[in-house]
């Protein structure tokens, strides 16, 4: 009886030394993760954001307009950044995506382009127009090949118009070189980090957004697993260059929890904005989400709002504001590393 009353007594201290062992081991990992995502927080620069605006809306770069010189010297640019984050091409051996858009030929702003392949056997029977253009995509590998999130910005904006008096140049700083220079340093962070996500992260330069979000029209037409994409993080206007506080904070309303990680972020930091929290049925309109959206993928848009340079020349570097973009940038780090990491939302 007494060796059964030892052996019991052994058997019960052997299993709460291997639970507090289990305990022990999973609270050593969730602090490695939390030094991790610091790491990557604190790689997130003001300098670096003005390094990204100032290239990508310089007059060299005549407005990014879609299919012209400016636009593929900005895809240059972002590939240089990958290439130096050390991240490799997402599909293939080239970090672009070409695709071709068409449009039946109308004057001016009349234009309508289509990258759906039956659309455009169907123009091309008539007058029409071509664009051939290309997205940027490269990818951090995750644990999980299965499931992804994608984080992305559109490049292009609306480059020269010569008949305008004075200045001729769109520049696009706030649209969308801001939105750009955020995912930039957001995969510099992930890089920095040193962890591995759970998911896959793919970060995304969309091509051709001004044209009627041709870019990521394509990729969510053409990709053929995008079952596997659980979550769009979309930047497209972060630089409002205007003293205001205020941001607003999109995401799907069928997923409460993703405006919750920004409010428990926000506890944490002394970020300097004001995030007006909006969850939405039907994201649609606006941006590239809406493509994602229409495809069942939950998303989450970051937005300064309209400001006095919008679609104007004016919309230059030195209008952005920077401290404000820097810690959207590093707000939406953490979303992004939740998005990749957290099991359910």
């Amino acid at each position: 009886m007494i060796n059964k009353l030892l052996l019991s007594a052994a058997i019960v201290l052997s299993g709460a030394t291997t639970v507090e062992a289990a305990q022990k081991k999973s609270a050593k990992v969730e602090k490695q993760l939390a030094a991790q995502c610091d790491a990557g927080l604190r790689s997130i620069t003001e300098d670096a954001a003005r390094a990204h605006v100032y290239f990508l809306a310089d007059d060299l770069l005549e407005g990014r307009r879609a299919g012209e010189r400016g636009s593929r010297i900005a895809k240059q640019y972002i590939i240089s950044q990958i290439r130096q984050a050390g991240l490799k091409p997402f599909l293939g051996e080239s970090y672009e995506q070409p695709f071709e858009a068409c449009a039946v030929q109308k004057l001016q702003r009349g234009v309508r382009y289509f990258v759906e392949a039956d659309s455009i056997a169907e123009i091309k029977k008539q007058v029409h127009r071509t664009m051939y253009l290309s997205n940027v995509l490269a990818v951090l590998p995750g644990k999980k090949t299965d499931e992804m999130v994608v984080v992305g910005a559109h490049l292009d904006h609306e480059g020269v118009y010569n008949d305008i008096e004075g200045d001729k140049i769109y520049n696009g700083a706030d649209d969308n070189a801001s939105g750009v220079a955020a995912v930039l340093q957001i995969m510099k962070a992930f890089v920095a980090s040193g962890a591995t996500p759970e998911r896959t992260i793919v970060f995304a330069f969309w091509d051709g957004e001004e044209f009627g979000l041709l870019g990521s029209r394509y990729f969510t037409d053409v990709y053929k697993d995008m079952k596997n994409v659980k979550g769009y993080l979309n930047f497209d206007m972060v630089g409002s260059g205007t003293d205001s506080r205020y941001l607003m904070y999109f995401y799907t309303a069928a997923h409460p929890k993703i405006g919750e990680w920004l409010k428990a972020d926000m506890a944490k930091h002394n970020f300097c904005f004001d995030p007006d929290y909006r969850a939405w049925d039907t994201p649609v309109g606006g941006s590239d989400q809406q493509s994602f959206h229409l495809k069942g993928v939950p998303i989450v848009w970051y937005h300064t709002g309209g400001q006095p340079n919008y679609n104007f020349p004016s919309d230059e570097a030195d209008t952005v504001n920077y401290p404000k973009l820097t810690d959207i940038t590093r707000a939406s780090y953490l979303t992004t590393w939740h998005l990749a990491n957290e099991a359910e939302y």
